[in-house]
């Protein structure tokens, strides 16, 4: 399992989910990546685009996000 980073501190939303998006590409399934994320919205951003894209929020703890890809 890699754990990857992406710092997103300072960007305002969309902004976070854009950047995901385009790292998410580069993981293999379970591999996990970590946002540091302190726009508000990011959290909720996050859930709803996980649950669309079917990766895992294996841990939320604002400005910290865990995702692990999912297949």
């Amino acid at each position: 399992m890699i754990m990857e980073e992406l710092d997103c501190l300072g960007l305002k939303c969309p902004r976070p989910i854009i950047e995901l998006a385009r790292r998410i590409d580069t993981l293999a399934d379970g591999d996990q990546i970590l946002i540091m994320a302190d726009d508000p919205a990011a959290g909720p951003d996050l859930v709803a685009w996980c649950r669309m894209r079917g990766h895992e929020l294996v841990s939320s703890d604002p400005p910290r996000f865990v995702i692990m890809k999912r297949s």
